[in-house]
């Protein structure tokens, strides 16, 4: 059996107030069921408004020597032992969910402006955008220059939530696409696929497409030759749960699906509320292990990426 590496999550603390903890960083070892929570995210210079909005932590990617996490509006930049370098914002970078790394440059969702962006990690600084937009059923793209004021407007119309890329191109999804999108060399935007109305995490994968099927509580896999796995996400007895004065779907609820890591070409961990891992078998169509890091049924997991191994 494939061993499971450690993990690193980063957590959203929905509903929390100003000067509450509002999201965390999180080291997982399922070998030894630890869970070390590594960074407490408490800042309290960020919008506060709306269910998510700010809060919290989002995507995770990494470079040789160092840790990438997205917050909403700024991009961070750790060492190994979680310890600060550098930070760094754009007037178009706002609600950013994840991220994705590809040779020298990181790829981020700006949710608020319907756009997707680029960072450079040599120059570090972001050099590109491509805003998305809609003409009836035609997907449209723009690019354009985020070192500029000559942007998009602030809409968040299709709320993107996750950027994929290979040799293949660039894919993107969000809660109201109904599609895995492939812009091409040429930047024209088709589908990929349709997707369930609200899913996250959705990318290619084998042969097919891989997401959290947020809706149906579940995390799915469907290829071309009409394979499906399905695994439901963990629930909990609503009496372990704290909080649930705010266990609304507005707010919070437990199950709600978020954050994938693809392990190996069969096993995948994939995030829920209240803040939990598990590692799901596509091919048995079950789930094999879980940690979980709280029963606060605000908090949910966001990004989720297999920690190097070369730093344990």
């Amino acid at each position: 059996m494939t061993q499971i590496p450690k993990l690193i999550a980063t957590s959203v603390v929905r509903g929390s107030e100003k000067g509450q903890s509002h999201g965390g960083v999180y080291l997982l070892d399922f070998e030894n069921q630890v869970a070390e929570q590594k960074i407490d995210w408490n800042t309290g210079d960020i919008d506060f408004a709306g269910r998510g909005w700010d809060r919290g932590l989002r995507g995770i990617e990494f470079t040789e020597a160092e840790i990438w996490i997205a917050a909403s509006d700024e991009l961070f930049c750790y060492d190994p032992e979680f310890r600060l370098i550098a930070s760094y914002r754009n007037q178009y970078l706002r609600h950013c969910h994840e991220i994705y790394r590809r040779d020298n440059l990181l790829f981020l969702t700006s949710t608020a402006f319907d756009s997707l962006l680029t960072f450079d990690l040599e120059s570090k600084s972001f050099n590109w955008g491509l805003y998305i937009s809609r003409d009836g059923k035609k997907w449209l793209s723009q690019a354009f220059d985020p070192g500029t004021r000559r942007g998009p407007d602030f809409a968040n119309s299709y709320h993107l939530n996750m950027v994929f890329v290979d040799a293949d191109g660039i894919y993107f999804s969000g809660l109201n696409t109904s599609a895995l999108l492939a812009v091409s060399a040429m930047l024209d935007i088709e589908e990929y696929c349709s997707l369930p109305r609200g899913c996250h995490n959705a990318r290619p994968f084998r042969s097919g497409v891989l997401f959290n099927d947020t809706g149906a509580n579940a995390v799915r896999y469907v290829d071309r030759d009409g394979f499906e796995s399905v695994i439901p996400v963990p629930g909990f007895d609503p009496k372990s749960l704290t909080h649930v004065n705010l266990d609304d779907s507005n707010i919070a609820r437990q199950r709600f699906g978020r954050g994938l890591c693809v392990i190996d070409d069969n096993l995948v961990a994939a995030g829920s509320s209240p803040s939990t891992v598990s590692i799901v078998d596509l091919d048995k169509k079950e789930r094999m292990a879980v940690v979980n890091l709280t029963m606060d049924i605000r908090n949910a997991i966001h990004g989720l990426e297999a920690w190097p191994a070369e730093w344990d």
